[in-house]
């Protein structure tokens, strides 16, 4: 059973950034893929970026060029930047475990509790 925690959340101004961290009892880098949904009350789960290495990120069009997806190998931790924030942001994160299809991020069935993220104007 793979158990991913999400932390970093928090209620902040419009324009401010945040970092979310998932770290994991499992070695995350032993996926071929790792990502970051989030999901608002009422609204299915949406995937916001996910990341293969490095050189290989995927964002979706709402946080490009807001939002930075990156894996720490030594610390077993994904991390989620997240600068410019907009009230549009705010959600519940969730880190993910999973592969690619193409260029189809594809997650297991893992989920976490995820992590509160409230952005106000």
């Amino acid at each position: 059973q793979i158990q991913l925690v999400e932390s970093g959340g928090a209620s902040v101004q419009s324009g401010e950034s945040l970092t979310l961290t998932c770290t994991s009892s499992s070695a995350l880098n032993g996926f071929s893929a790792l990502a970051w949904y989030r999901q608002v009350p009422g609204h299915q789960r949406e995937l916001v970026a996910f990341t293969v290495n490095p050189e290989n990120t995927n964002y979706s069009d709402s946080v490009k060029g807001r939002f930075t997806i990156s894996f720490d190998h030594a610390k077993n931790t994904l991390y989620l930047q997240m600068d410019s924030l907009r009230p549009e942001d705010t959600a519940v994160y969730y880190c993910s475990t999973g592969w690619t299809s193409g260029d189809t991020y594809r997650p297991y069935n893992y989920w976490g509790q995820g992590t509160q993220v409230a952005v106000s104007s």
